[in-house]
């Protein structure tokens, strides 16, 4: 995990560089670039290259890691948050499951839940 955490603090970086410079567009400049990322390791797939296919899962990484500080600068989103809800979803989905309920009941409950979310959140 300290990996990762590296891993967002140059991403932090790479962002407050990029809005000194003259290229980047902002964070729809990292969600395009995650598309020809997504090619690159479905070709690496079908290769078979182990390494080359584990250097393109890290571009996805740090493209997406990229696009989350962006967002993030843009005060669009909070990246902690993004990875509190993600790890609050898939564990309430695992742990659901795991009881006996269903995956699908669980996700149309979490729906809701994120629909009631943005009601208050816009009624603020």
């Amino acid at each position: 995990m300290d990996t990762l955490k590296q891993l967002l603090e140059i991403a932090e970086r790479k962002i407050e560089r990029d809005q000194k410079g003259t290229w980047s567009k902002g964070s729809i400049t990292y969600y395009q670039a995650m598309f020809d990322e997504l090619e690159e390791v479905k070709a690496e797939m079908d290769s078979k290259r182990k390494c080359y296919l584990e250097d393109e899962l890290g571009d996805i990484l740090w493209v997406y890691m990229c696009l989350l500080k962006n967002l993030e600068a843009e005060n669009s989103i909070s990246a902690t948050r993004v990875f509190e809800r993600a790890l609050s979803k898939y564990k309430e989905r695992l742990d659901g499951i795991n009881a006996g309920g269903s995956w699908a009941d669980i996700k149309e409950t979490q729906k809701q839940r994120l629909a009631d979310e943005h009601l208050i959140e816009s009624e603020s």
